[in-house]
């Protein structure tokens, strides 16, 4: 079923002579890796940002540590930044960020294993961030986040 909307998305890109670009978190490079297993994405892949720590956030994105320190990690405020900041980085024409809280555990805040906020940016379309929440083990819950963030990309990309 991915694989369906993924050949969706190249398509558009490509018809629209447009470039992509995903800063990944708690996916840590699948939603990337689901774009790059289909034929024709390097026309449209520029690459990807995987800022799995803070540090890697703040140090690759440019994002201001005060706003992960006053929003956190997990936070439509953090997807944002990370969906800007790897647009300005690359250049790319479409943005597309993915941050969350697979587990087991917490991360010691107020925010609920299995949070999930995805981000896109483009230069046609304005900044949106959307909060899932999902349950199930670690690994259900970063496969779930990449499938949700493919869908949503395809999503915006047909209404766009």
């Amino acid at each position: 079923m991915t694989e369906f909307f993924v050949q969706s998305i190249i398509k558009k890109l490509i018809e629209r002579s447009m470039h992509i670009v995903f800063a990944e978190s708690c996916t840590a490079g699948l939603v990337s890796d689901a774009i790059v297993q289909i034929p024709g994405a390097s026309q449209v892949f520029w690459g990807s940002f995987i800022t799995y720590s803070t540090d890697a956030k703040v140090k690759s994105l440019g994002i201001d540590p005060q706003l992960i320190e006053r929003f956190g990690a997990v936070s439509e405020e953090c997807a944002l930044a990370m969906a800007r900041g790897a647009r300005e980085k690359s250049g790319a024409d479409l943005a597309v960020s993915v941050t969350g809280l697979a587990g087991p555990e917490g991360d010691g805040s107020s925010v609920p294993v299995g949070t999930v906020w995805i981000a896109l940016e483009g230069k046609d379309l304005p900044p949106r961030a959307v909060r899932y929440q999902f349950s199930g083990s670690r690994s259900e819950i970063r496969e779930l986040a990449t499938d949700r963030v493919i869908k949503k990309l395809a999503d915006v990309l047909e209404t766009a």
